[in-house]
């Protein structure tokens, strides 16, 4: 099994690359531009360039230049770090089936918690992962949609490499809509087994959808789901940064007003009530944790077994070798066609 440890490299590879791609294109227009304007006559514009350089090979250049962007990209990959599982065993454990569902649109930039809403989520999912002993686990993350990160396995160093990638650039449409997360999460339960389910809802239970919490609730309690809801943010709220080069700069209405951001302690409180969940506001990470132990402690634990991969190893040398390898040959191509190709 192949885990990749930080899956933004592979995201920023890709724009630097078509970055790279759009210069490359707008120099060499530019070029034919300026070229026209010192001779606008196409056939002697064309006899000049063979004068001067008799032996260009456009072809060449071409290659070249797509050698140099493909190992520009492999070195992304490699900065990705790759892993792969080089053994698969049978496991006896017994727990049950959790699921993450962490809230990610731009509200949880917020910083009423230090060091903002969506990073002490992290941090509690994280830490909630260290405590765990047999229960299987998998991430989903949501906005105005949701989206799954993780399926359901009992490998947590898994979950934590996903978790490493979190943040709320994920989704493009903006928004919170809890029902979603209900929704996906109950297609990542195995609907044949009796294990306990429990979705651990990490938001500030903002919901511009405004589905009702009974609605929200009655499909969790459908799917047999227990809810935790864990509060991330606080009543007092605060105004939502906006990224880019103006630092210091928060959301605005459409008045020209900065949002505040507030947490809604209401629906998230119902929402865990109405599924015989709990609902946890603690002033601290270690409090929140102890509370989520709690309550997994009294749950009924499901025997099952698992296959799970471990000794994971690094593979980012081989990306970064082939990035070396493809230098080398762009290097040892040409710019200039070969005397025997011209004859």
């Amino acid at each position: 099994m192949m885990l990749v440890e930080h899956t933004q490299y592979l995201t920023i590879g890709g724009i630097v690359v078509l970055l790279i791609t759009l210069l490359f294109i707008g120099y060499r227009a530019w070029q034919k531009h300026t070229l026209k304007k010192a001779q606008p006559d196409e056939k002697l514009r064309d006899k000049m360039l063979e004068r001067l350089a008799p032996l260009r090979s456009s072809r060449n250049l071409l290659l070249k230049r797509s050698l140099v962007l493909l190992a520009i990209y492999f070195a992304f990959i490699g900065l990705a770090n790759p892993k792969i599982g080089t053994q698969l065993g049978t496991v006896k454990r017994e727990g049950v089936d959790l699921v993450f569902a962490v809230d990610v649109s731009k509200s949880m930039l917020t910083e009423d918690i230090a060091p903002n809403r969506i990073e002490k989520a992290k941090r509690i999912v994280a830490e909630t992962l260290s405590e765990l002993k047999g229960d299987r686990v998998g991430i989903i993350t949501y906005a105005a949609s949701a989206f799954p990160q993780l399926p359901i396995t009992t490998d947590y160093g898994a979950a934590r490499m996903f978790l490493k990638g979190v943040n709320t650039d994920m989704m493009s449409s903006q928004g919170t809509a809890i029902l979603e997360a209900i929704k996906l999460a109950g297609t990542f339960f195995d609907p044949n087994a009796e294990t306990r389910r429990v979705l651990i809802l990490l938001s500030d239970g903002e919901d511009h959808n405004e589905t009702g919490v009974n609605i929200i609730a009655e499909t969790a309690n459908q799917a047999n789901i227990q809810i935790i809801t864990v509060a991330t943010g606080t009543t007092s709220g605060g105004p939502i940064p906006e990224g880019g080069m103006a630092k210091g700069s928060f959301k605005k209405d459409g008045e020209g007003n900065v949002v505040i951001s507030k947490l809604n302690k209401d629906v998230l409180e119902e929402l865990a009530d109405s599924t015989n969940g709990i609902y946890i506001d603690t002033p601290n990470t270690e409090a929140t944790i102890s509370a989520i132990s709690d309550f997994l402690a009294q749950l009924d634990k499901t025997a099952f077994e698992t296959q799970t991969y471990s000794n994971y190893k690094d593979q980012f040398q081989w990306f970064i070798a082939i990035a070396f390898v493809i230098l080398v040959i762009e290097f040892l191509i040409p710019e200039r066609k070969l005397l025997w190709f011209r004859k």
